[in-house]
């Protein structure tokens, strides 16, 4: 007997449950999960645009900056008036999956990987974003590294309004429904990152990036 399944067996002896009875419990714990049944929700709006709005004003709450574009093609030139104004390089650390877009142009010396230390900005997509909240869902790939929106001190994400969703349940469902499996690392950010601990007074950037800017693509 393996140390796994000598420590289920105690277990279960002390549930007082015998080893006949694990394919029904199985079978009753799968039912349960595959319902993902959801509790009280707030009303939220169904058009996307209202969504959208909805997202804006929630972010800008948590303290990020946005800005719009019409699609894609224009965000590189958004987010070269956006260093500019802040002062920043025009160099950044980027998601690879954004490495098609026209940097260049714009400017900016972008390097489709993950961020390493020195890099001053992150660029990245987002997986969706929750308008309930100002959240952003980042679901971590090798073209989506994770570093990029944690470890630079700023980080822009570019947000088509099309995947902003209503809640934190619509955004779980899309990923169950679009990826073959869970990434390593889903991660939720809700603008700059911030501490309260001393003295209950709030910092920003205490454990990441103190600056989150949003570009949203109008493609709705």
């Amino acid at each position: 007997m393996s140390s796994r399944e000598d420590i289920l067996g105690r277990v279960r002896a002390n549930l007082n449950r015998p080893a006949a009875d694990t394919a029904s419990a199985r079978a009753a714990i799968d039912a349960i999960l595959s319902t993902r049944g959801q509790g009280p929700r707030p009303a939220m709006p169904a058009e996307k645009s209202a969504l959208a709005a909805r997202f804006r004003d929630k972010s800008a709450a948590q303290s990020s900056t946005l800005d719009s574009v019409a699609d894609m093609a224009a965000a590189p030139a958004a987010v070269a008036r956006y260093l500019a104004e802040m002062n920043l390089p025009l160099r950044a650390a980027i998601w690879p999956s954004l490495a098609d877009l026209d940097w260049q142009a714009a400017g900016i010396a972008a390097e489709g990987r993950g961020a390493r230390e020195g890099d001053l900005v992150g660029i990245t997509g987002c997986f969706c974003a929750v308008a309930e909240t100002g959240t952003l869902m980042l679901c971590a790939s090798p073209r989506h590294p994770a570093t990029v929106s944690l470890l630079p001190e700023t980080h822009i994400a570019i947000v088509p309004a099309s995947r902003i969703v209503a809640a934190m349940e619509d955004a779980w469902a899309l990923a169950h429904s679009e990826l073959d499996c869970l990434p390593r690392a889903v991660n939720f950010i809700s603008g700059p990152s911030r501490t309260g601990d001393i003295e209950q007074t709030i910092v920003l950037g205490a454990h990441g990036p103190y600056r989150v800017h949003l570009i949203v693509v109008e493609d709705i």
